[in-house]
């Protein structure tokens, strides 16, 4: 079995490449979808309203935004709190999964939490700041968030030095389908 790891920084583009690698090729973990079910459970969020005196559950997100605004610690709070959930389910998936010759996992922080260790080939999907600023506010962000977001990410240059494999993502997707499947075919 092929561990691969795929991330990169703030919108440049992970989700679509992950889903262009594991397609046909192996079972897709995606932290990103595991924190969207951590905030559709009652219980989480009840933690959640009582861990940062929040006074109702409707628009959870967005007065957790207010508060890690107000004060930065909370982000790091928030973090605290879900990346173990996000783990454990990883470690779930890898074990469901054991017979599979190749899994896929979406990690957007996987450098910054210094989890190289559990995969086997790791690919960055690299984006200009310019390029991702753009897709993030398309996609309904706001650059105060951004900003943030994109603060708590290691440098590009960091990344690559622990990546295996660097794939541009800033022409067509057609493009960036060639470059990865490129990739992939080494692991065949």
């Amino acid at each position: 079995m092929i561990k691969i790891g795929i991330t990169g920084s703030i919108a440049s583009g992970k989700t679509t490449a992950s889903k262009i690698l594991s397609y046909k090729n192996g079972p897709l973990f995606s932290a990103d979808n595991e924190i969207k079910k951590l905030y559709k459970n009652k219980i989480f969020k009840r933690n959640l309203v009582e861990m940062f005196s929040i006074t109702r559950e409707s628009n959870l997100k967005t007065l957790l935004k207010k508060k890690i605004f107000e004060n930065k610690k909370n982000f790091r709070k928030l973090e605290r709190i879900v990346h173990p959930k996000v783990r454990s389910e990883m470690k779930k998936f890898s074990a469901k999964h054991t017979n599979k010759k190749k899994i896929f996992y979406e990690i957007p922080l996987l450098i910054e939490n210094k989890l190289m260790k559990y995969f086997d080939v790791i690919i960055f999907i690299k984006s200009k700041k310019t390029t991702r600023f753009k897709r993030f506010i398309t996609r309904g962000g706001d650059k105060k968030l951004f900003n943030l977001l994109n603060k708590k990410q290691l440098s590009d240059r960091k990344k690559e030095k622990f990546s295996d494999h660097v794939v541009k993502n800033e022409k067509s997707i057609s493009i960036l389908k060639k470059n990865l499947l490129d990739i992939i075919k080494l692991y065949e």
